[in-house]
């Protein structure tokens, strides 16, 4: 079993950024994983749910498992080597991708600057996007998690923090590039890239009442495929104010975001607002979320959780999250292109309402790190 300190150390190391320093020549080893499974029922008309679709009316392991590695190791007192590996499924294939692949240079007490692959850093959990051990949910809430497909790019950054009385403020800004990346698109994948990468965000993080944190990111957007004619090139831009906090007691979560794909892709918000209370070991938890297409169309879930803390660094999760849509959205939902543009044209020609879906996603799983 890890003692306490242990595992915050792990913890630390798999989440967070700029950890700690290493000294030259010492390194740090850590792993975490899921072990899990998910189903779809209800009135979904056979269609497949999430940003890979891999969750259906069949019980499936490949939608949540996943299991990796992080090595840190110190090349000199202030020069850091930072490498993950993570083997998870993909579009209904199995692959082992080099997530993170940098060199962080401990500048001053309060700089970091770093370059090769790193995480997007867009959302409010994208530095722990697949630690799930260091979040309530067995799977992220999709109305806002499935919206940026890419986790990682190649570029360079800084993070700056500024101590303070009562926590610390963090700044980081990043650019880069994400060539050739799998999007999954109408059921299919494509080639997407994603030039001039250009990001910042700033983190409040206090001793007493949570963190606040706000970002931006924007890039170029390419598709090779059938919307390469429209999308080729095409500005698209991302805005998440999150803000969680936990006190070992009661715990509690919340994400706004904004999408645009200039003159493409309807606008996007999308939000979702979490609460918690531990009692000992259990952790129940709910969730509700929202997506917002500029066009009307809308996606609503309520996900209710339990979670056991079976050792000090194994969880053990079940969650069951219903799904709406209206206004003719289809939401995370997945559709085929030929559906797509069939609906469409009925729509347009006859002035039939296009089909929108409902589901009941059970989940269950362990979450672990060591």
């Amino acid at each position: 079993m890890f003692a306490p300190r242990l595992l915050g150390l792990a913890v630390a190391c798999l989440a967070a950024a700029p950890a700690f320093a290493l000294e030259q020549g010492d390194y740090r080893l850590n792993g975490f994983g899921t072990l899990g499974m998910t189903y779809l029922g209800g009135e979904h008309d056979g269609r497949s749910y999430g940003i890979n679709g891999q969750t259906t009316d069949s019980w499936r392991f490949d939608e949540l498992s996943k299991l990796g590695g992080q090595l840190r190791y110190g090349v000199t007192d202030d020069l850091t080597l930072t490498a993950q590996v993570i083997a998870k499924a993909q579009h209904d294939s199995w692959d082992v991708n080099l997530e993170w692949f940098y060199l962080s240079y401990q500048a001053t007490d309060r700089l970091v600057l770093r370059a090769g692959r790193l995480r997007n850093p867009v959302y409010m959990y994208s530095e722990a996007l697949d630690v799930g051990f260091t979040y309530p949910w067995i799977r992220l809430p999709d109305e806002v998690y499935h919206q940026v497909q890419i986790s990682s790019y190649e570029g360079v950054d800084f993070i700056y923090t500024l101590p303070l009385s009562f926590g610390n403020l963090s700044v980081q800004a990043n650019v880069g590039q994400a060539l050739n990346s799998d999007y999954f698109f109408y059921d299919t994948t494509e080639d997407m890239d994603y030039r001039k990468i250009a990001g910042s965000s700033v983190a409040l993080e206090t001793n007493d009442y949570g963190t606040l944190r706000l970002s931006y990111s924007e890039a170029d957007l390419t598709l090779d495929g059938i919307l390469r004619t429209t999308l080729d090139g095409t500005k698209g831009k991302f805005t998440s104010l999150g803000y969680q906090y936990d006190n070992g007691t009661w715990i509690t979560s919340h994400e706004a975001t904004r999408l645009v794909v200039e003159g493409v892709i309807p606008t996007k918000n999308a939000f979702y607002m979490m609460g918690g209370r531990r009692f000992g070991d259990f952790l129940p938890h709910v969730t509700y979320a929202q997506l917002d297409e500029q066009s009307g169309g809308r996606q609503v879930s309520w996900t209710y959780g339990l979670n056991y803390s079976l050792l000090p660094n194994v969880t053990l999760k079940g969650e069951y999250k219903r799904v709406d849509t209206s206004n003719e959205a289809h939401g995370v939902f997945v559709k085929t292109g030929t559906e797509y543009f069939t609906d469409l044209a009925m729509n347009q020609l006859f002035g039939i309402p296009q089909p929108t879906y409902d589901g009941d996603i059970f989940s269950v799983g362990i979450d672990f790190v060591f």
